[in-house]
């Protein structure tokens, strides 16, 4: 079975084919830190209110941290634990796209930041900035749960497991990003940041991906081992997504503040709550809020061929490779 101890070397016979496709997918979908014109964002931001700017500079802060700490789990957990070779291959992909993801970030806080002591702060922002801290010691939190745990022995240990893949899936890259997202589509809602908008489609799909991958192997690990799968786990998500929500919302009020037209704490609540419902109805758990999405401009983001006036291509392209390629997969 797929949470089995050990590490199955053979590719062939696959047993997880899904899993497979889901690597090649990505390598379909490759794209480079260079083909991100940010120049033009430079002038939008020099016209920004400074809550505006206090804004953006918290969240490019977050950014600078939050996909290394998504790299150093999958490395020091989930590789670790999820034992097909297929998996493998695409948690292999997996970190390569979060290498491209920080080296992202890392240039978005060379060309907004320009004065080195604002960098080397934003950089450090786990350590100075409470809303930020907050949300890196929830994640650290689930790392170090099952920091001790080398081989999935008992059913206990399967579920601890799961529930820092859950933690992940649903939590930070499903719920953190996601809030950060809103931010950035928010801005581009209005013609700012044109160039930050297009390299976060791409992360934005990469995201998505990455969260469908760990929530298909909780899918594979429920139909190999149903008994996981009872009452006490489900109140243990639910508590780490309300949880979370509480992170994500006190950030919100960080970079919020009083509110700005169109993005206010109020607003950002009730689109954390309906994500926060979007992930537990995926792992086939009761919703907990039933609030709805405020934000008419991430609704444009379930479309995957999305190309807006600010891109040089569509935000979905994919580069050519031998076999079948089709360009209609799900986003």
């Amino acid at each position: 079975m797929l949470l089995d101890p050990g590490m199955d070397l053979t590719l062939r016979p696959m047993r997880y084919p899904d899993f497979y496709e889901r690597y090649r997918a990505a390598i379909r979908n490759t794209w480079t830190v260079e083909e991100v014109d940010l120049h033009n964002d430079l002038a939008d931001l020099a016209r920004m209110t400074p809550q505006e700017r206090h804004l953006i500079n918290r969240l490019v802060a977050f950014f600078a941290t939050g996909d290394s700490i998504v790299a150093n789990n999958l490395v020091l957990n989930l590789y670790q634990h999820v034992n097909a070779p297929e998996a493998r291959l695409y948690l292999s992909r997996q970190l390569f796209e979060e290498a491209v993801h920080v080296q992202f970030y890392l240039t978005l806080l060379d060309t907004y930041l320009p004065d080195p002591d604002e960098r080397v702060k934003a950089f450090a922002a786990i350590e100075h900035i409470p809303s930020i801290r907050d949300k890196a010691e929830f994640c650290f939190k689930w790392i170090d749960s099952i920091e001790s745990l080398k081989r999935l022995e008992t059913a206990e240990q399967r579920r601890q497991f799961l529930l820092n893949l859950i933690c992940f899936a649903a939590c930070i890259e499903g719920l953190f990003f996601y809030g950060a997202f809103a931010y950035v589509y928010w801005f581009r809602s209005r013609g700012l940041l044109g160039g930050l908008a297009t390299g976060t489609n791409w992360v934005f799909r990469d995201e998505s991906m990455h969260m469908e991958f760990a929530f298909s192997v909780v899918d594979t690990v429920r139909a190999e081992e149903p008994s996981l799968f009872d009452d006490e786990l489900g109140k243990q998500v639910t508590l780490m997504l309300e949880e979370a929500v509480a992170a994500e919302l006190a950030f919100a009020e960080d970079l919020c503040g009083a509110g700005m037209p169109g993005m206010s704490v109020d607003q950002m609540r009730q689109y954390l709550e309906y994500v926060a419902d979007q992930r537990l109805v995926r792992l086939g758990m009761p919703r907990r809020y039933g609030s709805a999405n405020p934000f008419a401009f991430m609704e444009l983001q379930d479309v995957q061929e999305l190309a807006n006036f600010f891109e040089r291509r569509v935000s979905a392209y994919q580069v050519a490779v031998e076999g079948n390629v089709t360009f209609d997969e799900t986003f």
